[in-house]
């Protein structure tokens, strides 16, 4: 089940969550022959504050950052007001007001799992060209990783029922399913963040999940617990080991 896309209390904390590596970006690109286009079209779904925008803008592009939070968009038009070719949409993926045929690529960075995936892809080829790219990727913790073991034991001593829900899982089938994609890619990269142990807990904050709701006293106070633990745990400075994963597929038409 999709999410609520109301994310005006995790907006300012965006900031501390890393970005995407640019090479992957750079792979999706060269995948769709999107260089060869001059000022290749996209839209970016849930923009949120821009990042996945940000790093397009390095390409010869036009970029449509849709994005309904007016909180979130408020930080994007903001920190993007020198890139003219990025304007900012208030729409979401099921009605992104955008035309059809339009798209070179039609990407969501973080925000595809915060979706009913089926409509969402529907609307993505709508939009999309022939032979355009849809792109849906995430940045996640390396769960195994150090520290990062005794932080998941701690959610789960806090949390025992404690999931990660869709944004953790393999997008492949949902894609292959419906029947608009072909030339599915999948493609991981990892790497490493260095994080001091205060933004790390301000990257939490911009979480959203049914577990701890920071609009709610309950919420707020499981969180202070999980994040009490933590300091008790880590130390002032740190790497946080990150994979970053995409899908993609080419729209058939």
């Amino acid at each position: 089940m999709a999410e609520n896309w109301d994310y005006t209390l995790q907006a300012p904390y965006y900031k501390y969550r890393p970005n995407y590596p640019q090479k992957v970006i750079d792979c999706i690109i060269e995948y769709g022959n999107l260089s060869l286009i001059d000022n290749f079209e996209v839209a970016d779904i849930g923009a949120g504050t821009g990042n996945l925008s940000v790093l397009l803008a390095k390409y010869p592009c036009f970029i449509k950052a849709v994005e309904p939070t007016k909180a979130m968009s408020d930080i994007g038009k903001e920190r993007t007001k020198n890139l003219k070719q990025i304007t900012w949409i208030d729409a979401d993926g099921y009605n992104t007001t955008l035309s059809d045929d339009s798209f070179d690529l039609v990407a969501f960075g973080s925000s595809f799992n915060v979706l009913d995936r089926n409509k969402a892809l529907h609307e993505t080829g709508r939009i999309l060209k022939k032979n355009g790219v849809f792109s849906c990727l995430w940045n996640h913790r390396d769960l195994n990783d150090g520290f990062q073991k005794e932080v998941e034991a701690i959610i789960k001593e806090i949390i025992p029922d404690y999931e990660r829900g869709i944004r953790r899982q393999d997008q492949r089938e949902v894609i292959e399913n419906s029947n608009l994609f072909t030339d599915i890619m999948y493609m991981e990269m990892d790497f490493n963040f260095k994080q001091t142990l205060e933004n790390y807990i301000k990257a939490w904050k911009s979480v959203k999940n049914k577990y701890w709701d920071l609009a709610t006293p309950e919420g707020e106070k499981i969180f202070n617990r999980i994040c009490d633990k933590i300091y008790a745990k880590l130390p002032d400075e740190f790497f946080v080991k990150y994979t970053c994963r995409t899908w993609n597929g080419k729209c058939k038409k």
